[in-house]
């Protein structure tokens, strides 16, 4: 891979990990840092890609392996939480959620499986048929997964919203 085609690479799919990677990690500098970790890899192994879906569908794997990995590390567990908040996005989807403290700290509060669902289906537009082939889980599972995401998202968005606290 030349030094040209790294970088139209990284253009293209550093935002898609620094989400991903946020989505697990919820912290900046850890996100940041499995960015780098994961193009490393991909200098490393020298991958080359089929088409634009492998390349997405590559990066989006990798980066939620590699995220889980570091959770899993005995260094992160270790590590004092300073209270950091979840990551910020660059897009107009964030923007939004940036303007509303609640929409955030509702979807703070998803277990994992269902934000990376939401995530795949509302930011990459990935089909429920192509989220059930990248995380290997039924169909039927990713639709469940989902539809229980909405739900607790719009009851944790609404008990903020009132200043109560999620069931």
């Amino acid at each position: 891979m030349t030094e040209q085609e790294f970088q139209a690479v990284y253009n293209r799919q550093a935002e898609r990990v620094y989400k991903i990677c946020c989505l697990y990690l919820g912290n900046p500098a850890d996100a940041q840092d499995a960015v780098q970790t994961l193009f490393l890899k991909l200098l490393e192994k020298k991958i080359i890609f089929q088409n634009e879906q492998h390349e997405n569908g590559w990066f989006c794997i990798a980066a939620r392996n590699l995220s889980k990995d570091l959770l899993r590390s005995r260094w992160r567990k270790k590590r004092i939480d300073t209270g950091t908040s979840m990551c910020e996005y660059n897009t107009a989807q964030s923007l939004q959620a940036q303007k509303n403290p609640y929409l955030e700290q509702a979807l703070r509060e998803l277990p994992i499986k269902q934000k990376e669902v939401l995530y795949l289906y509302y930011y990459e537009d990935y089909s429920i048929r192509e989220i059930s082939g990248l995380l290997k889980r039924k169909e039927s599972t990713i639709q469940t997964q989902l539809a229980a995401g909405r739900k607790k998202l719009k009851q944790h968005y609404e008990y903020f919203l009132h200043g109560g606290m999620p069931k």
